[in-house]
């Protein structure tokens, strides 16, 4: 309880980096992703070697953020963001074929935090610093995605509550037919399998 008490008064700061400067957040941004996504309902089965190679991108793509939330030198959170321009073709594709431009739209990948933080604003402060860092660089759509899970799922927990009235107060709703296909291995499979995720999107960034 004593911990739990010091760790509920530590404050926490968030740093918003970009270029070079987000290679100090890789290693623990990667070990951050792999222990919060194997929750519910991303249930993967990741591993910090390959997270860090997939996060490397970030300190070299132009427009790239990460936005890392600070308890004292330990990395609690972070949430990461990049033109939809320079995504990996498994998103970018999606959004072109339905006629969009990506040029025009601002990505929001990733965003975790140690669940011994949440309930804190940690996730608005996140959106609010990403959607100014979009809009410097004079986008005025965002879009993130999030993973389709059945109802009937067996490993979803008793209670859970899904994180949509959150984004629908952001004002981001889901783009109607638009999902993405990317391939990660859940807890207990073998081999990485296709999963869907549906499409959020606002526009009128500009307006804050």
């Amino acid at each position: 309880m004593e911990k739990k008490n010091r760790q509920e008064n530590m404050p926490v700061d968030l740093v918003t980096l970009t270029g070079k400067e987000i290679e100090r957040s890789i290693a623990p941004l990667a070990d951050l992703r792999v222990r919060v996504f194997r929750e519910w309902p991303y249930l993967y089965d990741g591993s910090a070697s390959y997270e860090k190679t997939y996060l490397a991108r970030y300190a070299n793509a132009p427009g790239a953020v990460v936005v890392g939330a600070f308890a004292g030198e330990r990395l609690v959170g972070a949430a990461t963001g990049q033109p939809l321009a320079g995504e990996v073709e498994d998103f970018r594709m999606p959004f072109e074929r339905a006629g969009l431009d990506p040029a025009g739209i601002y990505y929001f990948a990733e965003s975790v935090l140690d669940s011994g933080w949440r309930g804190r604003g940690i996730g608005h402060a996140f959106f609010d610093a990403r959607e100014a860092h979009a809009r410097a660089l004079g986008f005025d759509t965002a879009a993130f995605c999030a993973v389709i899970r059945p109802t009937n799922h067996p490993l979803r927990p008793a209670g859970y509550t899904p994180l949509d009235p959150f984004w629908r107060k952001r004002g981001y709703a889901p783009a109607n037919g638009l999902t993405v296909g990317f391939d990660w291995p859940d807890l207990g499979e073998a081999a990485a399998s296709r999963k869907q995720l549906q499409v959020w999107m606002r526009s009128g960034l500009s307006v804050g």
